[in-house]
């Protein structure tokens, strides 16, 4: 009895101790784990992977930084490469801010943007027909993936265009295009993004080439404030050539897709040079000017004649008749080479292989009077230069 009362006390005595213990227990902290944070890396976007991979090779001779709206007085281009304006500059009107019209080299022929009814940017054309304007009528079959379209430039072939758009092809607002006019069926083919370096995640806009002294110019606001654009001055290539992708590594790609910087396309800066000297020849006029009057023709850098009272030669005055009775001549062969392709498209087996014929030889004269024109145009500079200056 004695060691029960004993082995009683003692669990009462050890309870308070044990209870103690477990109080002490619950009062210890609990140290929670943090949450895993899974971080994923954006992905880029395919197309600019591969558009990067396919980077052409393009040497930048110099680029300039202006105001959006004041670009085109940084691109110069020989006439016979055609002209650049504003539309409002252009058709002498006004709230047209955003529209750019391409005018071809011998003045009866323009490419332009407009808004539709919708208020999205459109491009158009046009032929001049006399002293007038014919009707506006749409570039036929580059709607397709394309919501806007604007900045034209055709070059000297009639047949390749280039122009900027936004839509489904473009990797970020507008995008340079170029396309082709099929004469089989009397419309343009489906655009092609030119790719980089000339397009960017920014905005690329104008495109477009001097044939004649082979520069090329194009327009972007990439890394640039509001407002603002970069005009780009390149050489032209004669072929396309893309960089070596076990030469350069993943950052010089980047830079050379990105242009970050120019001089690291120049190689040894021969070409780079030369290309600076044919900048230089093609002359201070830009193309942000109003169209050319039916009379006026350059006689050197510093004169231009604007009206037949300024010949000087009694030569120039039967040589410039000649020479704008050519000119109409080709305007109308090319306004009928127009049409022709255009019935083309609708006409049956028969009339298809005499249109052939005829769109053969008319592109045949084409060529023959734009040589016969450029000789007479040498002949009056010559002979008026030869009184403007004897001494030489």
């Amino acid at each position: 009895m004695r060691i029960r009362n004993i082995a009683i006390i003692a669990l009462a005595l050890l309870m308070p101790i044990s209870m103690l213990a477990q109080k002490q227990q619950k009062k210890k902290p609990v140290v929670k784990k943090p949450p895993v944070v899974v971080v994923e890396e954006p992905q880029e976007d395919p197309r600019i992977v591969e558009m990067r991979e396919a980077t052409q090779q393009i040497v930048f001779i110099d680029s300039v930084v202006v105001a959006k709206d004041a670009f085109l007085s940084s691109i110069r281009l020989n006439p016979e490469s055609g002209s650049l304006f504003t539309y409002d500059k252009f058709f002498r009107s006004q709230g047209h801010t955003d529209g750019y019209v391409f005018l071809n080299e011998m003045g009866n022929k323009c490419y332009f943007s407009d808004e539709d009814n919708n208020g999205q940017m459109r491009l158009y054309t046009c032929d001049k027909l006399g002293k007038e304007w014919s009707e506006q009528a749409p570039v036929k079959g580059i709607g397709e993936g394309i919501t806007e379209a604007n900045y034209p430039f055709m070059m000297s072939d009639g047949t390749t265009f280039y122009f900027a758009a936004k839509g489904r092809e473009s990797i970020g607002g507008y995008d340079i295009f170029v396309t082709r006019y099929g004469s089989d069926d009397g419309q343009f083919l489906k655009p092609e993004n030119i790719g980089m370096p000339f397009n960017s995640e920014a905005n690329d806009y104008m495109y477009a080439i001097d044939e004649i002294s082979n520069i090329g110019y194009f327009v972007t606001d990439r890394r640039q404030p509001k407002g603002k654009v970069c005009v780009y001055i390149f050489i032209p290539p004669t072929s396309r050539r893309t960089y070596d992708l076990d030469t350069y590594s993943d950052e010089q790609l980047r830079s050379l897709s990105e242009i970050h910087r120019i001089a690291s396309t120049w190689g040894n800066g021969k070409e780079r040079k030369q290309a600076l000297e044919r900048l230089k020849s093609i002359g201070t006029k830009t193309v942000a000017q109003q169209p050319k009057s039916e009379t006026e023709i350059v006689i050197n850098d510093q004169v231009t004649y604007t009206s037949v009272s300024q010949f000087r030669s009694p030569e120039s005055l039967p040589l410039f008749r000649q020479l704008t009775d050519t000119k109409k001549k080709l305007a109308e062969i090319k306004s009928t080479l127009e049409k022709s392709r255009t019935y083309y498209t609708k006409a049956n087996k028969e009339d298809k292989r005499v249109l052939r014929t005829e769109i053969l030889d008319g592109e045949d004269e084409i060529l023959r009077l734009t040589s016969e024109i450029k000789a007479l145009e040498k002949r009056i500079r010559n002979t008026e230069n030869r009184i403007l200056n004897p001494s030489k």
